[in-house]
């Protein structure tokens, strides 16, 4: 499981998006329901940056292409803690750390904040 960094070596891994998740479906819910299918190298439930909570939907990284074939054909549309799943192949990587600030974007400025009034 991974959070907020991906593993070591990822190369010529396969990531399937799972979307409709509950929020309180963990990591390791997912993986032990996916690695049916194929050995799993991560499970990513991105998180709100300020509430740290789920954002509802996960990526699951298959070593196997075929295996995240066979696990996105079998779990499209099945139910997980009540909600159907919706699974499709990932379309783009994680964004790299180096795009995102550790604090997220700059506080913004309302009202008059340093300007200065003319008289």
């Amino acid at each position: 499981m991974s959070y907020g960094r991906p593993p070591p070596d990822v190369e010529g891994m396969t990531s399937l998006k799972v979307d409709n998740l509950t929020y309180r479906t963990s990591p390791e819910t997912l993986r032990r329901v996916f690695e049916k299918y194929g050995r799993v190298g991560d499970v990513y439930i991105p998180r709100d940056r300020y509430t740290k909570e789920s954002r509802g939907f996960a990526f699951v990284r298959f070593h196997d292409k075929r295996d995240a074939e066979d696990a996105m054909d079998a779990m499209d549309g099945a139910l997980l803690d009540g909600r159907e799943l919706r699974v499709q192949m990932a379309r783009y990587g994680r964004p790299p750390d180096s795009h995102y600030g550790r604090r997220g974007a700059p506080p913004r400025r309302y009202g008059g904040h340093g300007r200065r009034s003319r008289r």
